[in-house]
């Protein structure tokens, strides 16, 4: 397999059928919404990618298997959203993604990384958790945080348990 690189124009499509076909597994657990759930559009994935914070890990035929989008939040980056084809689970392939994020979050002179999760989802909370991250209580969510979390909100996905989760740069543990 070859090493994370920068999205390009071209792969924003093959991401969003990443996205699709990460989204499936939800509907396994009964989060059949989430699974239905559109992909990010083309316009806000191109956001990303312009902004040099899009990156693929590709197979070895160059076409990516798995994605990260980071944004900035209140001063962290902030994990918008990684997925990986569910064929291809298991390879540490996420973990590689965010190893990448931190790498490029600490060259930026930034302290801290968040991102939102489903808490009681297997592959969501606790798996950042295992990871490293740890989940924020709402008095110390950014006013950043609470923005995304009230869009999350009115987007439905608080039907299940939702939470903040952060992680601290200078112990993050690679590999």
């Amino acid at each position: 397999m070859r090493m994370i690189r920068q999205a390009t124009e071209s792969d924003l499509p093959e991401l969003q059928e990443i996205e699709r076909a990460a989204g499936k597994p939800f509907a396994d657990i009964g989060m059949d919404a989430v699974a239905d759930d559109d992909p990010p559009t083309l316009d806000t994935l191109r956001e990303f990618q312009l902004a040099g914070r899009a990156w693929v890990r590709p197979d070895d035929t160059d076409r990516p298997i798995g994605y990260l989008v980071l944004g900035l939040v209140d001063g962290s980056a902030h994990i918008d959203q990684v997925s990986v084809q569910p064929r291809y689970r298991g390879r540490r392939i996420g973990k590689a993604l965010i190893d990448h994020a931190v790498t490029w979050a600490k060259n930026q002179g930034l302290q801290t990384i968040t991102l939102t999760t489903f808490i009681e989802v297997p592959w969501n909370g606790p798996y950042y958790q295992r990871l490293g991250f740890h989940y924020l209580t709402p008095a110390d969510e950014t006013p950043g945080l609470r923005a995304l979390r009230a869009a999350e909100s009115a987007h439905g996905l608080d039907h299940w348990p939702r939470a903040c989760m952060r992680a601290d740069l200078a112990t993050w543990t690679f590999g």
